[in-house]
């Protein structure tokens, strides 16, 4: 089994994969993340939609590596009106 990424990683792998305005992890237990992820690729997705889309990105990391992430995804102009 692989080792849990770190906070700092996991942002690496979702920006890589995922075009972002904002990104912010925090969670450094090996277990439990709280991401949240301004894109502008969340458009027009449902909130379901917008998670699947990071889980994606992460592939078999979200079962191999990660126990949970919790997610707040919004697109640019969400995030505008929005405390972060």
């Amino acid at each position: 089994m692989m080792a849990a990424p770190t906070s700092d990683e996991l942002r690496t792998l979702i920006q890589a994969g995922l075009a972002c305005d904002r990104i912010a992890v925090e969670g450094d237990d090996g277990q439990h993340y709280a991401a949240t992820i301004v894109s502008p690729a969340f458009a027009g997705l449902s909130r379901v939609a917008r998670h699947r889309l990071v889980y994606d990105v992460l592939g078999d990391r979200m079962r191999a590596q990660i126990h949970a992430l919790s997610m707040r995804t919004l697109t640019p102009d969400e995030a505008a009106g929005a405390t972060l």
